[in-house]
């Protein structure tokens, strides 16, 4: 970083950060106020924090095209144009709200097609609209430019993570659980360097399709329908065997792994079994649970004692709408106090769990706009640290 770089870093600046994620229910922004700290670490602050659903004929359009159904170019074209309105809306619903004046707007964008494998992925959202609703200018885009550079693309939340939650004396693991569960194992007193993060699987977005296809319902509330039921053990322990939850980190994964084919062999396993149908909402939650230990027993613990072997404990912070979940929650509580790991959620540390993944893009929107990579190269894979995203310029 040069000095004149570094100079403009050190001043604080406003920052909207939009997440619209693999769910696909709607929009969080958090607005925060992002500076740059002692030791190169940078406070982030979330002043104002907003959800909002997606209307039902928008959720069906970008539903359809991120499960890849056939779509003509002048559909996406329309979508993409639809989510930037949607997404300025949103910014300015939250500045009014809250009375507070962005001077950066950072947007992850709704992504519809994700395969790291193949170096590809899209974001959607005409960050162009959005400038010019606004009158400021636009960081989005932001995973290109790791997957340019050999990385996953994904997760960037370690980014945040690792500014805001790394401890002295304790490892720490930030589980995210959105539409799909991420999760960063920090070593105490690590470096960025020595983050560990990835995609354990699904989360919300197999419970939510299960709910959909049985119950005509967006999601299980609270979890209340998974606790009527019983979790099949031959079940979970059969989807568990697919490769991408057996491969190594870095990995990310999205509705091409686990969408409407996964939800389908869930469903025919369950059925054949003679399950209920709160038990097989009941199998769906208590995979995400044995798909998440599993990742910590397999990769985290390891990386963790091998970068931090003096650390007094490990404790997890979860986030995302899945933290509303109690079944889920309690699920993995139980699981995680029988290895020695304490669960509780960001709310402890004094961030919303809905409110994580749009601080996280603020933060880096941040990181951009003063030329600042963003990417953690030993969660997404990446050959080098790269600045991240494309600035729209508004105003």
């Amino acid at each position: 970083m040069t000095s004149k770089a570094a100079g403009a870093a050190t001043k604080a600046m406003v920052v909207a950060g939009v997440m619209s994620g693999t769910s696909a229910d709607g929009v969080d922004v958090a607005i925060c106020r992002v500076s740059l700290g002692r030791s190169g670490v940078a406070p982030v602050k979330v002043l104002g924090h907003s959800k909002f659903a997606y209307g039902k004929k928008l959720r069906a359009m970008v539903l359809a095209a991120a499960s890849g159904q056939k779509m003509t170019a002048a559909k996406l074209a329309t979508l993409s144009w639809k989510l930037g309105e949607e997404y300025a809306a949103c910014v300015e619903k939250t500045a009014k709200q809250f009375k507070l004046s962005p001077q950066l707007v950072a947007v992850h964008g709704q992504t519809i097609f994700h395969d790291a494998d193949e170096g590809m992925t899209w974001q959607i959202g005409e960050s162009a609209v959005i400038a010019e609703r606004l009158q400021l200018p636009v960081v989005s885009d932001f995973r290109p430019a790791d997957m340019a550079a050999g990385g996953q693309g994904a997760p960037l939340v370690p980014m945040l993570d690792w500014h805001l939650f790394c401890h002295a004396t304790k490892n720490r693991l930030l589980l995210n659980l959105g539409g799909i569960a991420n999760v960063t194992a920090l070593p105490a007193d690590c470096d960025v360097k020595d983050a560990m993060a990835f995609d354990t699987g699904p989360a919300n977005m197999v419970i939510d399709a299960v709910m959909q296809r049985l119950f005509g319902k967006e999601y299980d509330s609270s979890g209340r329908t998974a606790a009527k039921g019983m979790a099949l053990t031959e079940v979970v322990k059969k989807m568990s065997a697919m490769k991408y939850l057996q491969a190594k980190p870095p990995k990310s994964c999205g509705r091409e792994e686990f969408g409407k084919e996964f939800v389908d062999k869930l469903i025919a396993l369950c059925e054949k079994a003679g399950a209920t149908k709160e038990d097989i909402v009941a199998t769906a939650t208590g995979l995400t649970v044995s798909t998440i230990v599993e990742a910590y027993g397999k990769f985290c613990w390891p990386h963790l004692g091998q970068i931090a072997p003096g650390a007094k404990a490990t404790e997890m912070l979860i986030a995302g709408g899945g933290a509303k979940n109690k079944t889920l929650m309690r699920g993995l509580t139980e699981k995680f106090a029988a290895l020695g790991v304490k669960v509780g959620t960001t709310e402890s540390a004094g961030l919303a769990v809905e409110a994580k993944e749009a601080a996280a893009f603020a933060l880096l929107g941040w990181l951009t706009w003063h030329g600042l990579p963003g990417n953690v190269p030993s969660a997404t894979g990446a050959k080098r640290a790269v600045v991240l995203g494309k600035v729209s310029y508004g105003g």
